[in-house]
């Protein structure tokens, strides 16, 4: 039987996979396995908190008092964290768990590809939005969180790669798969 998946993972996946984007971390330490580890950690602190820095004048969201634990997962491990079977060339580049205030960024990330520090905004952005007001479906936190990320982006030359008529059906909190009776 399959494992039913939270709605938070759900919303995450269902629009990163969407966009055809191409262990272990915890707070702002990183479990090493190899001196590399501890750089890529060290980077990536400095990281978060440029980030978080940019969100705090770019994003109508406040920072939040306590920080997302971040954690570093492979491909199988995204689609296991949200329920879904493999699927070629759809996996997800991050996910966000409200329940535990998790970032998942799903390897190989690195914080010096502006592509890859990219998803870790999205997702911090996710992150800030849980506390800053009511959301009347997990999916209608996407299109702002997308929008930060292109915006980031932009700054830096480059383009988000995002399948925009997906993100807004998602952002809708429409109803899916309707039939009639």
């Amino acid at each position: 039987m399959k494992k039913p998946m939270r709605a938070s993972l759900w919303l995450a996946a269902s629009v990163t996979l969407a966009t055809l984007a191409s262990d272990v971390w915890a707070k702002n330490v990183f479990v090493p396995s190899s001196p590399l580890d501890r750089q890529v950690q060290a980077e990536t602190e400095e990281l978060v908190e440029r980030l978080e820095a940019w969100l705090d004048r770019e994003s109508p969201y406040p920072r939040r008092p306590s920080s997302a634990e971040i954690r570093l997962v492979t491909a199988s491990q995204a689609l296991h964290l949200q329920g879904q079977a493999s699927l070629p060339g759809l996996v997800p580049r991050g996910l966000y768990d409200a329940e535990t205030a998790t970032i998942y960024l799903v390897a190989p990330w690195s914080p010096a590809v502006a592509e890859d520090a990219s998803v870790l905004l999205h997702e911090l952005a996710h992150h800030r939005q849980q506390t800053a007001r009511h959301w009347y479906c997990p999916g209608a936190q996407e299109l702002p969180a997308y929008r930060l990320q292109e915006k980031w982006l932009s700054e830096r030359g480059l383009k988000a790669r995002v399948n925009w008529i997906a993100v807004v059906l998602e952002s809708g909190c429409s109803p899916r798969d309707i039939h009639p009776d």
